[in-house]
C-alpha cells in the first residue's frame, strides 16, 4: 500500500502500526526536536517528560521482510543526521526488494546519519562502510552494535567529510548509497567532488531524496542535478519498483553512474 505523506511536523518519523497488523505506511515528518517513540504531546507530564526522554535517545524499529526489525536509536540533539528520515526508510526498504545484488558487494553510504540504509544493506550480505561527520560516529556505532546480530555481511563506521581526501575508501565501491543528502546548498560542490573521487566505471550510486517545495529547496535540487549530469548519467527508478508499502510520490530514487567518457581509455 502506498505511503501517505502527512505534510505536518508533529512527532518522529515512524510507521504507524495498528495493533496486531503490519505498518500501514504512514510517514510523519520529524521536527527539529522529535518526541520519543510512543510519547504524544498529551503526555500527562507534558514537555518536561518529552525533553528528558528525547535527550536520553529514543529507538524506532524498521521492520524487515524476514527476521527481526532493525532497532535504530535516534537523538534529539545532533542535527538532521540524528533521526531516521523518510527517504532513508524508502531506500532501505527498496534494497530489500532484491533489485540490486548486495551479497559480498562493497557498499559505502554517504551522510549515513543513524546508519539505517547501510545497516539494512549489511543484513542483506553487503560489506558496508557507513560514513558521516565525527559528531555522528558514536550514534552510528551504537546502531551497528544494536543490530550486529542481524548482519550477514559486515559493517563499520568511518569519518568522511565531503570534499576531502577519500584515499582510504579506495578502490571504488560497487555501490554508494545516499538518502536525503541534497538540502544544503553549500554542501553541493563538496558532495559532487566526493562522488567523482569515489566512483569507478562500475560503481552504482543510489540516491534517494524527498522532493521539497518550500523555500530554496527546489532551486537547490535543480542546481544539484544540473551539476551532477555534467559527470554522471541518471535514471529514475519507477515508483512501482519501490517497496510496495514504503513508497511515496514525492520521494524519488535515482540510479546514477559515471559517464564513461570521464574515464581514461
Amino acid at each position: 500500500m502506498a505511503m501517505e505523506v502527512v505534510k505536518r511536523d508533529i512527532c518522529p518519523v515512524r510507521w504507524q502500526t495498528p495493533p496486531g497488523g503490519r505498518a500501514e505506511g504512514r510517514a510523519r515528518r520529524p521536527p527539529a526536536i522529535s518526541c520519543p517513540q510512543g510519547k504524544e504531546e498529551e503526555d500527562e507530564e507534558g514537555p518536561r517528560r518529552l525533553r528528558a526522554a528525547a535527550m536520553a535517545g529514543f529507538v524506532r524499529e524498521l521492520e524487515r521482510r524476514a527476521g527481526p526489525a532493525l532497532r535504530l536509536e535516534q537523538r534529539a540533539a545532533g542535527g538532521v543526521g540524528s533521526v531516521v528520515w523518510d527517504a532513508a526508510l524508502v531506500l532501505a526498504k527498496f534494497l530489500e526488494t532484491g533489485a540490486c545484488p548486495l551479497a559480498r558487494r562493497h557498499v559505502l553510504e554517504l551522510g549515513a546519519g543513524t546508519g539505517a540504509v547501510g545497516i539494512m544493506a549489511a543484513t542483506l550480505g553487503a560489506n558496508v562502510t557507513v560514513t558521516d561527520l565525527e559528531e555522528l560516529q558514536e550514534l552510528l556505532m551504537v546502531n551497528i552494535e544494536n543490530n550486529k546480530h542481524l548482519v550477514t555481511g559486515s559493517v563499520r563506521a568511518k569519518v568522511l567529510k565531503w570534499g576531502e581526501d577519500v584515499t582510504e575508501f579506495q578502490p571504488p565501491p560497487d555501490y554508494i548509497l545516499m538518502a536525503d543528502c541534497i538540502y544544503y546548498e553549500e554542501s553541493l560542490e563538496p558532495l559532487l567532488k566526493t562522488l567523482k573521487d569515489l566512483t569507478g566505471p562500475d560503481t552504482c550510486v543510489l540516491c534517494c531524496y524527498e522532493q521539497r517545495t518550500m523555500g530554496k529547496n527546489p532551486e537547490i535540487e535543480r542546481k544539484y542535478f544540473e551539476l551532477l549530469q555534467m559527470d554522471f548519467e541518471l535514471e529514475k527508478i519507477p515508483l512501482d519498483k519501490h517497496d510496495e508499502e514504503y513508497r511515496s510520490e514525492d520521494i524519488h530514487i535515482m540510479n546514477i553512474h559515471r559517464r564513461q567518457t570521464n574515464f581514461p581509455s
